[in-house]
């Protein structure tokens, strides 16, 4: 799972990070993007696409991950993504999260703003995705399953993501969402049928659209 990173090695690149999202399909709670440098690419435990691993192997790969790499988290707000849509919140999740990687590199990584494009490749799952940030971008369909860096950034995306969720279900026990983190399983419509949308759903998704119809 090192072709990219190597390949962006080759091409002269400096530091090479993982950029991955997790929640662009859930009707309720944020989506949440991160960045991953790793500091070292040797790793115990299984790495690979989130969605692929359990809750305990996500678990103790994060572990291992946060201990071996730089990271940085954005995080784009259920509201938000309902005034801007699911596609833009998910790049400015990613572009948050990418900032907050750069903020958090110790002086000796420090990348004058002169040579970033040149020094930093930011290898990004999925299709063509324009993100505002000063490094250079090389975008791979399925990435998370090509890429150790975007694998390892798709789990800490998943585990930070599904932790806000068993928050949520604390503050709204009703729905379920420790269960199906928000996802439209048949209890999460049925919940919403009988409860109505609450403040973490996203108005603008279908479902949620035609319950408000209903209940209107």
């Amino acid at each position: 799972m090192l072709y990219y990173e190597n390949k962006a090695k080759r091409n002269g690149f400096k530091f090479v990070v993982g950029v991955d999202e997790a929640g662009r399909g859930p009707l309720a709670g944020p989506v949440v993007a991160s960045a991953v440098w790793l500091k070292d690419r040797r790793f115990k435990n299984r790495i690979d696409d989130s969605k692929k691993l359990s809750a305990s192997q996500r678990e103790k790969a994060f572990k291992e991950i946060i201990e071996k790499s730089f990271f940085g988290l954005g995080v784009v707000s259920e509201s938000a993504i309902d005034e801007i849509n699911i596609l833009q919140a998910t790049r400015l999740a990613m572009q948050k999260a990418l900032f907050d990687l750069f903020s958090k590199l110790p002086k000796k990584h420090k990348i004058a703003k002169s040579k970033f494009k040149q020094s930093v490749c930011a290898l990004i799952d999925g299709g063509s995705l324009v993100l505002n940030v000063p490094c250079s971008i090389k975008s791979i369909i399925k990435g998370d399953s090509k890429s150790l860096s975007i694998a390892c950034a798709s789990i800490i995306a998943k585990v930070t993501r599904d932790r806000m969720m068993l928050v949520l279900d604390e503050i709204q026990p009703k729905y379920g969402f420790s269960k199906h983190k928000g996802y439209g399983t048949e209890d999460h419509i049925r919940a919403i049928r009988k409860f109505g949308p609450s403040i973490f759903h996203r108005k603008s998704f279908i479902p949620i659209k035609c319950q408000k119809k209903k209940s209107s």
